[in-house]
This record gives C-alpha cells, structure tokens and sequence, in this order.
C-alpha cells in the first residue's frame, strides 16, 4: 500500500511541475522571449497544452473572466495538493 501511495504522491508531484512548466512557457511565448516557430520549442509547449488543457478546462468554465489573468492553474495546483492530502490522511488516519 505504501508503495501505490508513494507513486500517486510522485504523479501528483510531477503533474504539479508540468502545470508550472506550462504557466512559465505561456508567460515566455506572451512576451516574445520564445518563439513557437522553433519546431523543438512548438513540440514541447503543445505536449505541456495538450496534458494540462483537459484538467484547466472545467476549472475555467467556474472561474469569472478576470480579464488577462488567469488564475486556473493556482486553483488546480490547490486542488491537487488537497487531494494528495486526503488521500494520505485517510490512509495513514
């Protein structure tokens, strides 16, 4: 059990980077310091768009459209540390 629970809190973890890695690659692209013209640069951020879009979208349709800022991939990032938690909790009591 405690070897499920380590690759469920490691799944978590690196979900919880590549939402960061994908928040970071969208600042970069929006300020022109990348250029998704690069073929390399254009595979990895639609890899990041296509893993992390599908959990962004329902959380998206809840929030209020606060202009240019969106605050989606906090409000996942909080929902998955909770999970994380609550699956320990209840396992460990």
């Amino acid at each position: 059990m405690h070897a499920i629970l380590n690759l469920i809190d490691n799944l978590i973890s690196l979900y919880i980077w590549i939402l960061l890695i994908a928040v970071v690659a969208s600042w970069l692209i929006s300020f022109n310091v990348i250029n998704t013209n690069n073929r390399l640069v254009y595979v990895i951020v639609d890899f990041l768009y296509r893993v992390t879009e599908p959990a962004l979208r329902p959380i998206r349709r809840f929030l209020p459209n606060l202009g240019g800022l969106d605050i989606s991939p906090v409000v996942l990032i909080l929902i998955l540390y909770f999970v994380r938690d609550l699956i320990f909790e209840t396992a460990y009591g």
